[in-house]
């Protein structure tokens, strides 16, 4: 039974290092095309605005 246990502990844990690595790559990706945030002026006037050109609540 201890053994079955283990087994499952060293799974999660192989699954989240997983994710976490694959998560990390994806994200260096990202940020070296097209970087992680919006611009300033983007972020201040609303991201609907600024990406879609309408606001979403009036």
């Amino acid at each position: 039974m201890s053994a079955q246990v283990w087994i499952q502990i060293k799974s999660v844990i192989v699954s989240i290092l997983w994710a976490g690595i694959g998560t990390a790559i994806a994200l260096y990706i990202v940020k070296a095309i097209m970087g992680l945030r919006v611009s300033e002026e983007v972020e201040i006037e609303g991201l609907d605005l600024g990406e879609h050109g309408e606001r979403a609540y009036n």
